[in-house]
């Protein structure tokens, strides 16, 4: 029994490096691609939209097309209770760990630590190692993330959006809009042509090599000898990879989570620091360096420490 169980978390974390360096290659293909100028600033913002308004809602809506199944709405409840509870673990350990920190440094660095990436990288992963099912219950954990981003991460770095603003920014949020679509058509049980589903399918499948590549060009505008010199840096990424990371999966299986939706829990948590810390930063006046560093490193060393995870989630939540 111990050894199937011992070969069943090896496989999930051989899927997972397996996964993880294809899509560090495309990070590399970002990177080449950023450091040639292929790609300027407008342009990478212009493939963001790309992702973020199109790309991404017709993956999401493309989970829901797959038929309501009893099994899979309480699967999906599991996942609404498993996000909250992960990410508020991490946000609690964020805003516990920085308490006395300098109040210019430790909003961003509670940003960079609560909230990982897993729009860019976890959604990529989650749909090649999943498929279309894994993006529905990673869909879920993702509207708790926008959520909880637009109201806490926004009193991270600043105190000055009104209500009615957070509001907005939460319900034009395009993954929640999908989600809010998918689940009609789910809960509705609203048939949908092949040749719909077909379209929906190849475009949300652009997620991957896109998300990627943004990546990639992202981290070629910065240079990584002064990322790596600020030990700020070093902090905030041990915090957001491993800390945070491991006391979830611990929790999860103190509270005897198990199975698929556990482990993508476990997944989309681990993943590195979410790219829009970059953008936070420089938005509300906070250190750029410190963020930019924060996502690059994080970024890097994922592909070592997922997955480790991915073993360790396996080994004990599986």
């Amino acid at each position: 029994m111990y050894e199937k169980e011992d070969k069943r978390a090896m496989d999930l974390a051989l899927i997972t490096a397996k996964q993880v360096f294809e899509l560090f290659i495309l990070i590399l293909c970002g990177v080449v691609i950023g450091k040639i100028k292929m790609v300027n600033e407008e342009g990478k913002g212009m493939l963001s939209n790309l992702l973020i308004y199109f790309v991404v809602p017709f993956m999401i809506i493309n989970s829901y097309m797959s038929g309501y199944n009893a099994e899979i709405l309480k699967n999906m409840g599991r996942m609404l209770f498993y996000s909250i509870l992960t990410i508020c673990i991490g946000m609690a350990l964020s805003i516990g760990i920085t308490f006395l920190m300098k109040k210019e440094v430790r909003g961003i660095i509670r940003f960079a630590t609560t909230f990982s990436n897993a729009a860019y990288m976890g959604f990529p992963l989650i749909q090649a190692m999943y498929g279309s099912e894994g993006v529905l219950y990673a869909s879920v954990y993702v509207t708790v993330f926008n959520i909880l981003l637009w109201t806490v991460g926004i009193v991270y770095v600043s105190e000055s959006m009104s209500f009615k603003e957070l509001l907005k920014k939460i319900v034009t949020c395009p993954p929640i809009i999908s989600v809010a679509v998918g689940l009609v058509i789910f809960l509705a049980r609203i048939p949908v042509a092949d040749v719909l589903k077909d379209t929906f399918n190849v475009v949300g499948g652009m997620n991957t090599p896109l998300s990627m590549i943004i990546t990639g060009i992202t981290i070629s505008q910065f240079p990584l000898l002064s990322i790596l010199k600020d030990k700020r840096v070093y902090f905030t990424v041990i915090l957001r990879m491993f800390i945070i990371p491991v006391i979830c999966t611990l929790v999860m299986y103190l509270i005897h989570a198990h199975g698929m939706v556990a482990v993508i829990t476990i997944i989309l948590e681990a993943c590195p620091c979410a790219a829009i810390t970059t953008l936070f930063a420089i938005k509300f006046g906070h250190d750029q360096k410190l963020a930019v560093g924060a996502v690059t490193l994080s970024t890097l060393i994922s592909i070592i420490t997922l997955p480790c995870l991915a073993l360790l989630a396996g080994e004990i939540i599986m």
